[in-house]
């Protein structure tokens, strides 16, 4: 006699916000096929966020948490050494990767907070003139989820604005600080003009998601090969730990990529990556993917354009099991 346990078994979604999705591409997953054969495509993502933080100086209150520093200041004085960790980025850091990505000849994305564009309009210039992507990491690396949607509404349109004047044209991906609210998505298939968001890390392959009746794409970030590992526990001690562990990820999915091609992101920040050791790591990597000449290094608009003209929508396992991207 078998056990009747449905009574056990909790909703897959109560309440508002996007639904779980716990299959995605299922057992034999969508088989990608990259530009030019390539086995991986790896996105590589500059976090641009110096003065878009909380912070006293900017009629906060209160500090924001840029970790660089193992003390941290009671939140009723200003914190002028985390203000430091934060102004490394604009100063120093994002030159420095600035002249690396030069040398290599690599595009990337430039996910920018808008204020933090607005204050530093020399970097958008740079994002303009050189051709990467400036994409929206929202108006400032604030936490959306205690906001109004009115209010989050009026700041993801104040966003596209400013990057829009500083980087030389309207963001088509957007990037919150964590995981958006329960309102983000919605917000921005409203608004009309993105392509992809980033706001979840759930999958090697961008997906679509439905939005009140619209497939909207995602494409997964990253918080695994992120430089935030510098800075938080479990981390890199050492820059060599970067490469050697973005190394076996790149060519993990190389392999794999022989029969099922696979996306890859790495996630840095211009006030972390932006020291002179921990670049060196990243631009050994670069050369590394460069030279295997199987990786498809590439903005992320390029490979939402690429995805979204080559694949169409596939939303649950059912309709992406087995499915070869030159037959769709």
């Amino acid at each position: 006699m078998s056990f009747d346990y449905s009574a056990y078994i909790p909703p897959s979604h109560v309440g508002p916000g996007p639904r779980r999705n716990y299959v995605g591409y299922g057992r034999k997953g969508l088989k990608v096929s990259w530009p030019e054969g390539k086995k991986v495509a790896l996105a590589l993502v500059v976090n641009y966020e110096t003065g878009a933080e909380s912070s006293w100086a900017s009629g906060d209150r209160r500090n924001d948490r840029i970790f660089e520093f193992p003390y941290n200041l009671e939140p009723q004085y200003r914190d002028l050494a985390t203000e430091a960790v934060s102004e490394y980025g604009g100063r120093a850091g994002v030159w420095r990767i600035q002249r690396m990505l030069d040398e290599l000849g690599v595009k990337c994305t430039f996910s920018g907070c808008a204020l933090a564009f607005y204050r530093n309009p020399e970097v958008g210039a740079y994002v303009r003139e050189a051709g990467h992507e400036g994409a929206s990491h929202g108006f400032r690396w604030e936490e959306v989820w205690k906001m109004s949607p009115t209010e989050e509404m009026a700041r993801i349109r104040a966003a596209i604005e400013i990057i829009r004047e500083t980087c030389g044209e309207r963001p088509i991906g957007w990037q919150t600080r964590h995981s958006g609210s329960l309102n983000t998505r919605e917000l921005l298939v409203e608004e009309g003009g993105f392509l992809y968001d980033c706001d979840s890390t759930a999958d090697d392959l961008p997906f679509y998601i439905d939005v009140n009746g619209t497939d909207h794409l995602v494409l997964p970030y990253t918080s695994t090969y992120n430089d935030h590992r510098f800075i938080i526990g479990q981390g890199y001690s050492k820059p060599q730990d970067f490469f050697d562990y973005c190394k076996d990820g790149i060519d993990y999915l190389r392999k794999e990529g022989e029969t099922r091609p696979k996306m890859m992101t790495i996630g840095i920040h211009a006030h972390w990556m932006g020291q002179a050791a921990r670049c060196a790591a990243l631009h050994r990597f670069l050369e590394y993917c460069l030279e295997s000449g199987d990786v498809w290094i590439a903005r992320r608009r390029d490979i939402a354009e690429w995805f979204t003209g080559n694949y169409g929508s596939f939303v649950t396992a059912t309709e992406a099991e087995g499915r070869d991207a030159r037959d769709v």
